[in-house]
């Protein structure tokens, strides 16, 4: 018995681009996939229990110290089985990894799981285009082609005008040089409401120029909304604050003071809600640190607070970047939710907000802050 069918059409069909990398090599231009990429396809071709890898004799060929690191290159074989039915069928590949870190186990480590990889993949290769056999043909006639728009790239300003883009490039320019021109978070959300679906298009499609066209407009959209925020932000405190002498000065010198409200109520009703992203449940309150400058010991107000789940808000924390975070898992206006939150769970509430004072810690009220009586509480 040899491969299914199906097997066989998947090991024939064409490799997608989106999965095909590039990176330059001595001045010339490289195409590969990635390792993961290529294990997930045996999974998902060959199943799971259905083929094994083994690394054969790992070599270090030579190792050296360059600029206090160790640097070293190792090459192995790996033997790939895939089992179909009674029949075995054996390929293997020879692989090559570099390591370098001031660490020499750490060095070595990655040499011998980056030869390890690269021996998988060719191995894998000479079973089909989808482990990157199509790279190898110069032509990549077996590679698909990029998708193209089905209609113009359409941006449409809050004027309601609309400019319509053939070109993914001139389209993602023209929303970059919009979205720095946009002054007010409402401007910008319904900014983003009106394009929403060109925005979509542009990700969707198979070429990964595309999509990283489409990522660099989320990211601009991210960070424009938080400076926006910061900059409103900046105006209030300056403007409520009195003018002082500073001693180094003749002139005035204004010395704001971040205020962070406290709300203990606030919290428990933002954990009540569902995960902000795979709505599970129970949920912890996460304070979103980009949103305010930080203090020392304190954390942002209790007013940029978002549910997470324990499994996200662990995730969160482990991240070097927290905006990266929320980009990654598909939600672009973290603050939009937390001003949401905030405005439900205070819109019956007479009482005045606490905020504390970074430079001694007290709490104290903010009147100006109180909602105005309803209609029918006059």
């Amino acid at each position: 018995m040899t491969f299914s069918a199906m097997q066989t059409k998947f090991l024939r069909a064409k490799l997608k681009r989106r999965h095909v990398k590039t990176r330059d090599a001595n001045g010339e231009t490289l195409s590969y996939i990635e390792g993961w990429h290529a294990i997930a396809e045996a999974n998902r071709i060959f199943g799971f229990e259905h083929w094994d890898r083994q690394t054969l004799s790992p070599h270090c060929h030579w190792t050296q110290q360059q600029s206090g690191q160790t640097v070293c290159f190792y090459s192995t074989k790996v033997r790939i089985s895939v089992r179909a039915g009674e029949a075995v069928t054996v390929r293997e590949g020879l692989g090559t990894g570099l390591g370098r870190s001031q660490r020499p186990e750490e060095a070595h480590d990655m040499a011998i799981k980056s030869a390890e990889t690269d021996a998988t993949k060719r191995a894998l290769a000479t079973f089909g285009n989808a482990f990157g056999l199509a790279l190898y043909d110069p032509e990549r006639s077996q590679v698909t082609k990029p998708s193209k728009f089905r209609s113009e790239l359409v941006v449409t300003t809050l004027e309601k005008q609309e400019t319509r883009f053939s070109d993914a490039g001139a389209f993602t320019n023209y929303v970059l040089r919009h979205v720095d021109e946009l002054r007010a978070i409402d401007d910008l959300y319904a900014f983003w409401a009106l394009n929403a679906n060109s925005f979509k298009a542009l990700d969707k499609n198979e070429d990964p120029h595309a999509k990283d066209l489409a990522q660099r407009i989320i990211t601009s959209l991210t960070d424009r909304a938080r400076q926006i925020t910061q900059e409103s932000q900046s105006t209030r405190m300056i403007s409520d604050q009195p003018s002082i002498m500073d001693e180094r000065t003749t002139g005035p010198y204004l010395l704001p003071k971040e205020k962070r409200f406290r709300d203990r109520a606030h919290l428990e009703f933002v954990a009540k809600q569902p995960c902000l992203i795979c709505g599970r449940q129970p949920t912890q309150a996460h304070h979103l640190r980009f949103a305010q400058p930080r203090a020392m010991a304190l954390k942002v107000s209790d007013e940029f607070t978002v549910p997470l789940c324990t499994t996200h808000h662990d995730q969160l924390h482990r991240s070097g970047d927290e905006r990266a975070f929320w980009v990654r898992n598909a939600v672009s206006e973290p603050l939009k939710h937390a001003a949401r939150l905030w405005k439900l769970s205070h819109h019956k509430s007479e009482t005045p907000r606490q905020a504390f004072d970074p430079d001694t810690e007290e709490e104290f009220s903010e009147p100006s802050l109180r909602r105005p009586p309803r209609q029918d509480q006059k």
